[in-house]
């Protein structure tokens, strides 16, 4: 073998391992979407153990107005309450157009966005953080947070002061 073809191959090959990481990222990053676009289908069609499925057995969710539920079975009650509230309220749960996926090794992270939609119009949106572990050959949830990008409600108006009480009425004088 000459010399060329040895310098080429061995460029070959170093390109091939410079680039497996990239594209094991870039298929990871596909992966870690699909997951998520799979728990937004498994939220809305109410089945929480689809959902808690996509959790490490120690993962954390902090969700708004709620406790931090850690591990699975808690993880999976939240999520059954969250199932509930939006069916009792008639909305459901849509991706939106941020979905951001950064990987290193065995761990990532997925940010996104989302709307709370009600008879086709956005009644709520927010945006969600994820962090993932790679365990067994499977992307795993081990860190999740989502919170509203709606303001909350204004407190109640305070009600105005108490006017100070009247005086006392003079004594009538002594005859």
């Amino acid at each position: 073998m000459n010399v060329v073809k040895k310098i080429a191959l061995l460029a070959a090959g170093m390109l091939w391992f410079a680039a497996a990481p990239i594209a094991m990222a870039a298929d990871d990053a596909a992966t870690i979407k699909a997951n998520t676009e799979a728990w937004f289908k498994a939220f809305n069609a109410g089945n929480a153990d689809a959902v808690a499925a996509g959790y490490a057995d120690d993962a954390v969710v902090m969700a708004p107005g709620s406790p931090p539920a850690s591990g699975k079975a808690a993880i999976k009650q939240l999520v059954a309450k969250e199932i509930a509230g939006a069916k009792s309220g008639g909305v459901t749960l849509a991706q939106g157009k941020l979905n951001d996926v950064g990987v290193k090794g065995d761990m990532a992270w997925h940010a996104g966005t989302y709307s709370v939609m009600k008879g086709g119009t956005a009644v709520d949106t927010g945006s969600y953080m994820e962090v993932l572990q790679k365990k067994g050959g499977k992307w795993l949830i081990v860190r999740d947070i989502w919170n509203s990008s709606t303001p909350p409600p204004a407190p109640p108006a305070a009600a105005p002061p108490s006017p100070p009480p009247a005086p006392a009425p003079a004594a009538a004088p002594k005859k």
